[in-house]
């Protein structure tokens, strides 16, 4: 039976004999062996050495490596390996060139082994630049075999259990985490270079508030204390926004427990960012610089391609009030039939929204831009004046009170951000989150989850936020 006619358990089963042979002979997983060049400097610092030139010059590397692809041909074999900077370089070696006993050895080596590999470094008859080998070291030795190299890991419940495996056989996905970290270092480059402090606050929380999600719990056995893993650090930033510091920013891990999907994760990193002296309009500006600089550093210029869409960053990014949206979308409602709650109720349940003739209109505007405006927005846009009673942090307008000065950023169907100007009045907070108890307590569930988003406990602190009107009573939150 061939390796390709066994299965996955019998192959492993090899393996592990070859290792205990290995054991044997040798000292197994020896260390001490360095690389000189990575396969993608090594490729692109002699890229244009000719044949000639090479030797001419002999150039001495070392590299190290997971073996790829491997063709065996009697006493000479060419060899793939790929390392940490993602590139392949071909290896041949011969059994005239390496030490007595290496190549013997070598022909028993397998796909996925990590290998050091000593030589100079020349251009085979078909000009591919290579490195020919006077020493290799088997330093790691893969017990379990590789995907198939020519179709990629296709799984999907693989892919995403074993990311450590996908990104050995998927190229395309190795690209993607590098792009995250240019990402993530762009967007800390950005908001240090604007005078943001970095700073860290609390993972494990007493209460549950921030985002209206569902948390994890946990418990604290020393202090016999339940906390919370949080949701967003919202509240923690501002205490630091009371303390004198004009500009903090946080990148880090949240954590909500609620379902699993390509858009929605458990645990996912997200920034948030504060900024004293300065409104929704500001932040708005703020928020498209900041992604048009991360997009230009990242990916080196303003057009980028997602899921078959082209996003320009170079033009300004849209903005549309959220009933504006609602009518640029759907063409046959009126200003009427949105400012209409009887009106927009019964097209919204001829369009499969979850309504019913109870809901506020600002209920009702709000679940038909979520279930038919939201997927439409592709292009950058920034959407605004959502209803006051759905930002309860937010400020409200001067000019219509009836909404809060908030703005939600969308791109390919997707919210990516969201912001607002803080609502610094006491009295006003105070009166929001007594009308969101008592629609609550009159059955509008709608509102129930805006409670449930900040829990009692954080309504009580407001309270008393707004009955002693001082500082002490913000770090009672």
């Amino acid at each position: 039976m061939t390796e390709t006619e066994m299965s996955t358990e019998d192959l492993h089963g090899l393996r592990c004999q070859k290792l205990s042979q290995w054991r044997a002979e040798t000292q197994a997983y020896p260390n001490g062996y360095r690389p000189s060049h990575t396969a993608k400097v090594l490729a692109e610092t002699y890229a244009e050495h000719d044949r000639d030139a090479l030797k001419a010059q002999p150039i001495e590397a070392c590299v190290c490596g997971r073996m790829m692809t491997c063709r065996l041909m009697g006493k000479a074999s060419f060899v793939h390996i790929q390392d940490g900077s993602g590139a392949q370089f071909q290896l041949y070696v011969r059994a005239q060139d390496v030490p007595e006993g290496q190549y013997e050895r070598f022909k028993h080596w397998d796909l996925g082994d990590i290998v050091y590999a000593k030589g100079t470094v020349f251009r085979t008859k078909t000009d591919e630049l290579s490195l020919a080998v006077t020493e290799i070291v088997l330093l790691s030795k893969a017990l379990w075999p590789m995907p198939d190299k020519f179709h990629g890991l296709q799984d999907h419940d693989i892919r995403y259990r074993q990311r450590y495996l996908d990104l050995i056989a998927n190229p395309e996905v190795r690209d993607v985490f590098i792009k995250r970290a240019a990402v993530v270092s762009s967007v800390r480059a950005y908001l240090s270079k604007e005078g943001f402090m970095e700073v860290e606050t609390p993972m494990m929380q007493p209460l549950a508030g921030g985002a209206a999600a569902r948390p994890f719990t946990t418990h604290h056995h020393a202090l016999d204390l339940p906390l919370y893993l949080r949701v967003a650090p919202e509240l923690y930033l501002k205490r630091l926004i009371v303390s004198g510091f004009d500009r903090v920013f946080e990148l880090n891990r949240n954590f909500r427990n609620e379902g699993i999907s390509t858009r929605h994760n458990p645990e996912f990193t997200m920034v948030e960012f504060y900024q004293a002296y300065a409104d929704y309009l500001d932040l708005m500006d703020m928020t498209e610089h900041l992604l048009r600089a991360v997009v230009k550093e990242s990916s080196g210029g303003l057009s980028i391609q997602y899921q078959g869409h082209t996003l320009d960053f170079s033009k300004p990014f849209k903005r549309l009030t959220l009933k504006e949206s609602i009518l640029d979308t759907h063409a046959g409602l009126t200003q009427q039939d949105v400012e209409d709650a009887g009106r927009l109720c019964a097209w919204a349940q001829s369009h499969d929204c979850v309504v019913d003739a109870k809901m506020s209109l600002a209920g009702l505007q709000m679940e038909v831009f979520e279930k038919t405006v939201e997927r439409t927005l592709m292009d950058p846009t920034f959407i605004t004046a959502y209803p006051a009673e759905y930002s309860p942090l937010a400020r409200r307008n001067n000019d219509d009170p009836e909404v809060a000065d908030r703005f939600e950023f969308f791109m390919c169907g997707q919210e990516i951000a969201n912001g607002f100007s803080e609502l610094n009045d006491p009295e006003d907070q105070a009166e929001r989150f007594k009308a969101q108890v008592a629609a609550c307590q009159k059955g509008a569930l709608e509102l129930s989850r805006l409670i449930q988003t900040y829990s009692l406990e954080v309504v009580k602190a407001y309270m008393q936020y707004v009955k002693d009107n001082a500082r002490e009573a913000v770090q009672s939150l």
